[in-house]
């Protein structure tokens, strides 16, 4: 298997912990397209979880699942993860699966976001600049595009519906 740095890694050959401290095999989404999100509770874009909850309940049926991971390196998300769980599952009912607070920058960066990074730079290179950026993910474990956190869910529908062979 080969992926676009040629390292031979995909998004499934890593692990998460999530939101309720298990650890999680992202091979568990082999042949599912992936949205992987940085997200937040106290940030401006944080009514995006209502959207993004809505992507899933939309296009799971047919092969598709949002990621949802805390970070507070931006400062917008102070809670633990229990708080966070509640605020996501009550304020924005969310049912996509939430993992563990990670850091998305840095040497602490969880690998997988530091790999999702080295795969699809941003603007301002492979930093992520704020809460809400967005990586879709292919069934084979490819990053296919990454999403600036200005973009609104309901903008990657289109593109999600085309990967998913449904236009």
């Amino acid at each position: 298997m080969d992926d676009q740095a040629g390292t031979g890694i995909s998004f499934h050959d890593f692990r998460a912990t999530t939101i309720d401290g298990e650890q999680r095999d992202m091979g568990e989404y082999r042949g599912r397209l992936v949205l992987v999100v940085n997200t937040a509770t106290q940030c401006a874009f944080t009514p995006q979880l209502t959207a993004l909850q809505e992507l899933h309940d939309r296009f799971s049926k047919h092969g598709f699942t949002v990621l949802g991971f805390p970070s507070d390196q931006f400062r917008q998300d102070p809670g633990t993860d229990e708080e966070i769980q509640e605020i996501c599952t009550s304020s924005y009912e969310v049912t996509f699966p939430l993992f563990s607070k990670v850091d998305v920058n840095g040497p602490t960066a969880h690998p997988l976001w530091q790999w999702m990074c080295a795969q699809k730079a941003g603007v301002i290179g492979g930093r992520i600049a704020w809460n809400f950026t967005k990586f879709l993910i292919d069934g084979e474990g490819k990053v296919l595009r990454r999403y600036a956190p200005p973009v609104p869910p309901a903008r990657i529908a289109r593109r999600i519906e085309a990967d998913l062979g449904l236009r």
